[in-house]
This record gives C-alpha cells, sequence and structure tokens, in this order.
C-alpha cells in the first residue's frame, strides 16, 4: 500500500511517499521513512503522530493512500501570546 510522511521542522518541510505492507503501523512508517535519522529532536515518546490531522496512535494500522504526520510539541501557549494582528 501506498502512504505519506510528514514533518515540519523551523526550516523545512518533508514529505515523503512509502510503499508499506498491508497492516503496517503509524510506527512502522515513520522507522522506514528514515525521518528518525534525518530530524534527531523527533522523539516518539514525545511527539505526537497523526493520519490526516486526527491524532493517533503509534500502533494504528494504516490504509491505502494515508498521510501519517508527525507534529512538534507547542512551544507557546496560544492564550497568553500577544495577538500580531496586522490592519
Amino acid at each position: 500500500m501506498h502512504v505519506g510522511i510528514a514533518y515540519a521542522d523551523k526550516f523545512k518541510q518533508t514529505w515523503l511517499k512509502l510503499d508499506m505492507p498491508d497492516g503496517s503501523t503509524v510506527r512502522e512508517a515513520i522507522l522506514r521513512s528514515g525521518l528518525l535519522n534525518q530530524f534527531p529532536e523527533i522523539d516518539l515518546d514525545r511527539n505526537q503522530v497523526g493520519i490526516f490531522g486526527k491524532i493517533t496512535r503509534l500502533d494504528a494500522k494504516l490504509a491505502d493512500g494515508n498521510r501519517v504526520e508527525i507534529y512538534r510539541p507547542i512551544i507557546a501557549d496560544p492564550e497568553t501570546v500577544e495577538r500580531r494582528d496586522r490592519d
């Protein structure tokens, strides 16, 4: 089956397409993608993951065409950060 893996750090967005065996999990796809080597700041015990924008577990089974996303931790509380409205 064909799946995509997406991750973005402050400087670069990465989108990879992978062929995975049927019944593969989110964790297996991330490991096969090589993103953990490319971005050592990714910690699967800390970073949340999702499929098409919906948070999911690492042991969730993938379906053909899924897009796995690795999310960075939020570093600023949006309720306390001053708004940057433009005129």
